[in-house]
């Protein structure tokens, strides 16, 4: 009998994991299989009871997406320091009647950004536009890469200090991480990287970011994936901007890193994301 694995989400059929997986599947020679299932809304118990029957029924592992990644969350048993600090989680794997949970978001947003982008991130100027559970999830690998400069804006500036605050023991040396509300990015200069971390390219909208910004050479990273040009996007664009790249690899890398996670093999990313992805114009 094949090994189970599923994504867990509500709504759930727009959901590419069991495509992604199947395909590394397949790839790598594992016996495994992969499913969607929508976990039910509104129930306090739901979400839990719907892992422990997939538990109960020989799964190995899950993927968590909206609205459960804080559920997950609290009911691990075992969490990454990744974890720990985003207060979410996007993987699971169940072994000896404990849940180890995981986040990868934001090591799949770093390997994205360097591997597949070639743009390495040390010694960078890098702005992540956002203090939510997107940002926090990102901020230990983003730290890990080394930047000369991270600041994260956000509309309530208390909140992104906070999450400064939280993290500033693990800056590696030589670095800066600051905090700042929208008003204050003209101040702040221009940066290499610019991250949309925020919910509003969901909506249609744009965060009150100034052009200014970027820098000549800067690449405009947004998180959202398969929505074409995004307002953001279209602000970097209209403001010359050349590199642009929406989650889509983000969505590969971070499977991939789970997959490996899972199985101990590490599948091949490049042929996929080039399958995935929408042409932003």
């Amino acid at each position: 009998m094949s090994d189970r694995y599923a994504v867990i989400g509500n709504p759930i059929g727009h959901t590419k994991s069991p495509l992604i997986h199947s395909l590394f599947a397949q790839e790598t020679g594992q016996d495994m299989s992969y499913e969607a299932i929508e976990g039910p809304v509104g129930s306090a118990s739901g979400f839990s009871d719907s892992v422990k029957s997939f538990i109960a029924a020989g799964g190995r592992g899950m993927n968590v997406t909206a609205p459960f990644k804080l559920q997950a969350f609290e009911i691990s048993d075992e969490r990454s320091e990744r974890a720990e600090l985003s207060g979410a989680v996007n993987a699971m794997k169940f072994e000896d009647g404990r849940i180890i949970a995981e986040n990868f978001d934001g090591v799949g947003l770093v390997r994205d950004i360097e591997v597949n982008l070639h743009q390495p991130m040390a010694g960078k100027r890098v702005l992540i536009l956002g203090a939510g559970g997107a940002a926090r999830g990102a901020l230990l690998p983003f730290i890990a890469a080394r930047p000369a400069k991270l600041v994260i804006t956000n509309r309530h500036v208390d909140k992104a200090r906070a999450l400064v605050e939280q993290v500033a023991g693990s800056l590696t040396a030589g670095g800066s991480l600051t905090a700042c509300g929208y008003a204050d990015l003209e101040a702040m200069g221009r940066f290499d990287l610019v991250i949309n971390a925020t919910s509003a390219s969901l909506t249609g909208q744009l965060p009150p970011v100034p052009p200014g910004v970027f820098s000549a050479s800067a690449i405009a990273y947004e998180l959202a994936y398969g929505k074409g040009l995004t307002p953001f996007l279209r602000l970097a664009r209209n403001a010359g901007v050349q590199g642009i790249a929406d989650g889509v690899g983000m969505l590969v890398e971070q499977a991939a890193e789970a997959f490996a996670w899972w199985r101990g093999v590490r599948p091949q990313t490049r042929a996929l994301i080039e399958r995935l992805t929408v042409p932003l114009d």
